[in-house]
């Protein structure tokens, strides 16, 4: 079949959803919405008759639909994909068929390997300061096209890597935070990671593409599509008001005032003043740089930082320079996705000054391997766990007091289902102290 432009052409089709997480429930209900035939398929046993197993007929299956549309938690180059398409069997999205069918004018998104939430949330608040409705979409909400989901004048999307590479028709104003290491094992390598991440801005459609003054995205501006807008500033002061911690986030402020600007064809100045004036009413998103305790441990003042939403370098040397001048206890490691961590002694040495590292998990075994055959003397101890990672991480930091940091610069499957679940246990653990 043609390639549809919106869930309304899928009526009347045999439609293949394969991966029924979140996202692939939502797509089930706004394609029977639209009455078209649905045949649900994942990797794994979920133990629901109406979900056939990949491995054992549902690929089969998914092999007589007139079209499939794929979680993006399955690799787009994965064998079965390939082998999918090789036979005829057209492949998309539900986040494609949805942008192609909505008024993309009213549709802001943001990628980017550090970041990305916390500038969709502020594109969002910025949005409703100035009058607007919005809704924030994506990994940081519910897909935009789930029916029990918020209507809104504008859609902010936060769009990964996996969820970049399908788009095809472009919203009207893309932001792009940082390009840094991340998911390579689901891409295959940083290239072909930063290639399909930038696939968002060279979807088909006038739209602006909106980047930071960084020499890291910028070096990568002949993969970028779309109208480039060079944001140059970054906002302290702003930041401050809005309680984010943080030269990154300061430029992250800059970035969706900028964005949101162009959005609503209103000048920078009139967005930044009604965001003034309704600061008291932002609520910086948690596991991203939140301090979420402080204590008094024999003479020595401990606060307690969650930035576990950071699972990559990028954002854990982000973190750490947040503390320019303080020591700093950090606590990295978990789930081994594959990261190149061969740079990130260099990077920690120049974040910070007076830095101790507490590792953990297959992840913190690869950490501590590549601190230690670098030429920076560095401190790392290795511990079982996250429980016992942060009580060496106390131990050491009751001596010299600063900052308790955790930004693990990995994923959290090996001891919790995600980076929400292991965020809650640390601020548990901190407030026992």
């Amino acid at each position: 079949m043609s390639r549809p432009r919106g869930f309304a052409d899928l009526a009347g089709h045999r439609v293949g959803v394969w991966g029924i997480g979140v996202e692939g429930r939502a797509t089930i209900a706004a394609l029977q919405a639209v009455g078209a035939t649905v045949v649900a398929v994942d990797d794994n046993d979920l133990g629901e008759p109406d979900v056939l197993l990949t491995a054992s007929g549902g690929f089969d299956a998914l092999l007589e639909c007139d079209i499939v549309l794929k979680s993006p938690g399955i690799p787009a180059r994965r064998r079965d994909v390939l082998d999918l398409e090789s036979r005829g069997v057209p492949r998309t999205s539900a986040l494609a068929v949805w942008l192609a069918g909505t008024d993309r004018a009213n549709v802001i998104a943001v990628t980017g390997t550090k970041g990305k939430s916390t500038t969709t949330s502020l594109i969002q608040f910025m949005l409703e300061a100035c009058g607007e409705s919005a809704r924030s979409c994506g990994n940081i909400g519910l897909p935009p096209y789930d029916p029990a989901g918020p209507e809104a004048t504008w859609t902010v999307l936060e769009v990964s890597s996996y969820q970049a590479l399908d788009v095809t028709d472009a919203p009207g104003v893309v932001v792009v935070t940082s390009l840094g290491e991340d998911h390579l094992d689901w891409h295959g390598d940083m290239e072909q990671y930063v290639n399909d991440k930038l696939q968002l801005t060279r979807a088909e459609g006038h739209h602006l593409t909106v980047v930071p003054d960084d020499v890291v995205v910028l070096i990568h501006r002949d993969l970028m599509g779309g109208e480039i807008v060079v944001e140059h500033a970054s906002d302290v002061e702003l930041a401050e008001l809005l309680g984010l911690i943080g030269q990154h986030n300061a430029r992250n402020v800059a970035l969706a005032l900028h964005a949101t600007a162009k959005a609503l064809r209103r000048p920078v100045e009139d967005v930044r003043a009604a965001t003034v004036r309704n600061a008291t009413n932002f609520s910086p998103l948690p596991g991203r740089l939140t301090l979420v305790h402080r204590a008094q441990i024999d003479t020595s003042h401990i606060d307690f930082v969650d930035d576990g939403l950071a699972t990559n370098v990028v954002a854990v040397l982000a973190a750490v320079s947040a503390f320019r001048g303080r020591p700093v206890t950090l606590i990295m490691g978990g789930f081994d996705r594959g990261v190149s961590y061969a740079h990130l002694a260099h990077g920690l040495r120049e974040a910070s000054d007076q830095l101790s590292v507490v590792v953990m998990g297959p992840a913190g075994e690869r950490i501590a391997d590549a601190v230690a055959h670098s030429e920076f003397n560095l401190d790392v101890e290795r511990a079982a766990d996250l429980d016992d990672a942060v009580a060496r991480a106390v131990s050491h930091a009751a001596q010299t007091g600063g900052v308790v940091l955790f930004s693990p610069g990995a994923a959290s499957f090996d001891q919790f289902k995600n980076w929400a679940e292991r965020s809650a246990h640390f601020s548990a653990l901190a407030r026992r102290y």
